[in-house]
């Protein structure tokens, strides 16, 4: 099986078993495991902050890190397509009472900074509205770096108005090697950054939140909070500590496939490329209703999984090499043809 849903579908690699099977380990919860510590410095180093909390998920590192900012009735501004605002259950507004104030997100990912500024609610305010506190922007988004001097300007209209800033890094390391920079330059100017372990990087599980040593305290009690607190999590951050030490560079390969994969697409009647930004393409069959499922069904006895119809993502990662590149193309031309002759 190909599996082309996602960069969550990665595997543990046999040298990254061998970490986690050699672990050491304590309670983290009493702040004992060693190799969580170390996976929580070297992330924190790596991104330019003073120390990080090793959490489950993105979606709770995301969660932990609006709560470490935010209070009951502030509110956080956020891409309206945006992860943390569209993807992750609403937790912040059910579990903290923060409200999203979402903003209207361009093609790009970006937000419109006029916008953005009409969105930050003046203060004081008689009392009428939520206090605006938090700008949250992801990058990558949908595959798509965002440009450094969109962010410092974003960044500059947060300072301004007195909002703090997080980072949905959870591609993080996608962007830097994209835009050939260090992930420290990608968190640079964010009071708190989130960066997955799961995704390109291929570790089973985990995400890192880092920050100053006060927000992280903060995001470090509310991982308590919301069951986050792990004991011998070693075993896990020992994944963390190899992906972050062996798979970063190679996140170019993951790129380079995407953009053979996306050029070989466009190429086939009946598809329609849409976008390839670093390991995602993005495309559209364009057949009916009745094609759609002759396509999709090809697909799956090629060996392939994937999601959608006739709009799909298709990711590539560490578990997609060369030689499944070369069978996704010809299986996506197979399907076309079975479906246009239909």
């Amino acid at each position: 099986m190909i599996d082309l849903r996602s960069d969550t579908m990665t595997r543990p690699t046999d040298a990254m078993r061998t970490a986690m099977a050699g672990a050491e380990v304590g309670d983290d919860v009493f702040g004992e495991d060693p190799t969580v510590n170390r996976l929580e410095a070297k992330a924190a180093e790596l991104l330019g902050k003073e120390t990080g909390v090793f959490v489950p998920s993105g979606t709770q590192s995301n969660l932990i890190g609006i709560l470490a900012h935010c209070q009951r009735g502030d509110e956080y501004l956020v891409g309206q397509r945006a992860h943390c605002y569209k993807w992750e259950g609403g937790g912040a507004a059910v579990l903290g009472s923060v409200q999203p104030q979402p903003i209207e997100m361009l093609h790009d990912g970006t937000i419109d900074l006029d916008v953005l500024r009409n969105y930050i609610k003046p203060q004081p305010s008689l009392n009428h509205f939520a206090t605006s506190r938090l700008l949250a922007l992801e990058n990558t988004h949908d595959g798509q770096v965002m440009p450094a001097d969109y962010v410092a300007a974003a960044q500059a209209i947060a300072e301004e108005a007195g909002l703090s800033t997080h980072l949905d890094g959870a591609r993080l390391f996608n962007a830097a090697v994209s835009s050939e920079v260090s992930a420290a330059e990608v968190a640079a100017g964010f009071d708190t950054v989130s960066v997955c372990l799961s995704k390109g990087l291929g570790a089973p599980v985990g995400s890192v939140l880092v920050g100053s040593e006060e927000l992280i305290e903060r995001a470090r009690r509310w991982r308590k909070m919301v069951g986050g607190g792990m004991r011998q999590a070693g075993i896990l951050a020992a994944a963390g500590i190899h992906a972050l030490d062996n798979h970063v560079d190679r996140l170019a390969d993951d790129h380079r496939r995407a953009q053979q994969l996306g050029t070989s697409l466009s190429e086939i009647e009946g598809v329609r490329v849409d976008n390839v930004a670093t390991n995602m393409v993005f495309m559209t069959a364009e057949l009916d209703a009745d094609q759609i499922g002759i396509f999709n069904e090809a697909l799956g006895t090629a060996g392939l999984a994937v999601r959608g119809g006739p709009d799909y993502r298709l990711v590539t990662h560490l578990d997609v090499g060369d030689a499944d590149i070369a069978t996704t193309i010809d299986a996506f031309a197979a399907a076309a043809e079975a479906a246009g002759n239909r």
